[in-house]
């Protein structure tokens, strides 16, 4: 009567079972944290007078908010983690390899049934890959990174049943925002979320870590999907051994969902909430200032496909700036003639960073100014001036409304999708 948490956790913790609710101390299988995060994390653990991580192998940084540095400030953070993680031996990812939540799964850190805690609240992208993955404080992956391990409340898990298939110019996207319509901004608070339906097993990698990108979105503490076709055989490129876990039958959920793919339609999340979510057709023609095409939630392979597909032979109306999530997508783009034809678009593509979706560089936005992002967050100012505005869609929407300058719905293009 388990669910994925409760036997990840029940594993880790040396239990024969778990049951929401229970606390219980688990072995952490990868620490990470990167350059908004990893200094604090360093601070602590001198605080706490520990001078070494538990294991070199599974502490790992990221030089990814803000890479290439901005600014002397940042580039003293930077120095400091490169200083500590040859001091620990352990691995950092530096300047240009791209987000940590792209990069981890990439670089084989993340198995199915593991227990991964980030500092970074969208750790919880790797439940995508079937783990436990949560984000935590800098103090919490101080200690981890110290221990190896953490204490956890168990989590009540909410089923999503998806059932059906998306239609076209319809992505992974647009059917989180309307989970997200549905279940609301906290409406998960400390709760996991399981995906189940013909939809999530059909579902490719990129699309299934999009959804599982924006649990915290609601609230959630982990967003664990059990592992189906695509994505084993995309960890088997990475990984020798995969141990799946199931949810038992008899499972008990806090509370269930049922959603029909085929009847969703391009979606935004209108500023200043993720959970006001409206038909892109509802808010057609506004005009925008600049497009992000990008971040940890839409910065992969397929997100630039889309608009490239959108894009080509034609021209932008105004700023599209397309960021890939890593320094493998980066180079997949360029072997397969996606670079080129964004920028002959117009578009200005940057090496990979967080860049613009946090407020740190290459592409902020100015007063009054408006967006349209495939990142995972429209807070007041989280892009730049307090008075500009953003609007979260899919790379199908996001490279449309490229094309005219004003949001427009993606199935008015892309017959070639």
């Amino acid at each position: 009567m388990s669910t994925i948490v409760e036997k990840i956790l029940a594993k880790k913790s040396g239990k024969n079972s778990t049951t929401a609710g229970d606390f219980v101390v688990a072995d952490i299988d990868v620490v990470f944290a990167h350059d908004g995060t990893a200094l604090l994390a360093i601070e602590s653990m001198q605080e706490l007078g520990i001078n070494k991580v538990f294991d070199p192998n599974k502490v790992v940084f990221f030089i990814d908010h803000a890479a290439p540095s901005p600014s002397p400030q940042i580039s003293n953070i930077h120095l400091a983690m490169r200083k500590f993680a040859k001091q620990q031996g352990i691995k950092l990812f530096d300047v240009g390899s791209g987000i940590c939540h792209q990069v981890l799964p990439e670089e084989g850190y993340v198995k199915p049934g593991s227990v991964i805690v980030g500092a970074d609240s969208h750790s919880v992208t790797h439940g995508a890959f079937n783990a436990f993955a949560i984000g935590v404080g800098s103090t919490d992956a101080a200690l981890a990174m110290a221990t190896g391990k953490l204490w956890f409340k168990v989590p009540e898990t909410v089923k999503v049943i998806v059932d059906g298939e998306l239609r076209k110019y319809v992505m992974a996207k647009d059917l989180i925002l309307n989970v997200l319509s549905i279940i609301k901004a906290d409406g998960l608070t400390y709760e996991a979320v399981e995906y189940h339906g013909s939809c999530i097993k059909n579902m490719g990698v990129d699309g299934r870590m999009t959804i599982a990108n924006m649990a915290v979105e609601m609230g959630a503490k982990a967003s664990p999907m059990e592992l189906n076709e695509p994505t084993e055989l995309w960890l088997k490129q990475r990984i020798d051994v995969i141990e799946p876990v199931k949810a038992d039958k008899d499972a008990k959920y806090y509370d269930e969902f049922f959603i029909d793919a085929s009847k969703l339609e391009p979606l935004v999340a209108v500023p200043p909430n993720v959970d006001n979510v409206k038909p892109v057709r509802e808010v057609e023609g506004l005009e925008v200032d600049q497009v992000f095409i990008g971040s940890c939630t839409n910065g992969r392979i397929e997100d630039i496909l889309t608009a490239v597909k959108i894009l080509e032979g034609k021209k932008v109306r105004v700023r599209c700036v397309v960021i890939p999530a890593s320094r493998r997508i980066y180079m997949d783009a360029i072997k397969k003639g996606y670079v080129e034809k964004l920028v002959r678009a117009g578009c200005t593509v940057g090496p990979p960073t967080c860049g613009p979706c946090i407020g740190a560089h290459m592409g902020l936005l100015g007063e009054g100014e408006v967006a349209i992002s495939t990142s995972n967050r429209n807070f007041t100012g989280r892009m730049g001036a307090s008075s500009s505005k953003i609007f979260l869609a899919s790379a199908a929407t996001a490279a449309a409304t490229a094309l005219e300058g004003k949001l427009v719905d993606p199935r008015k293009y892309g017959e070639k999708l």
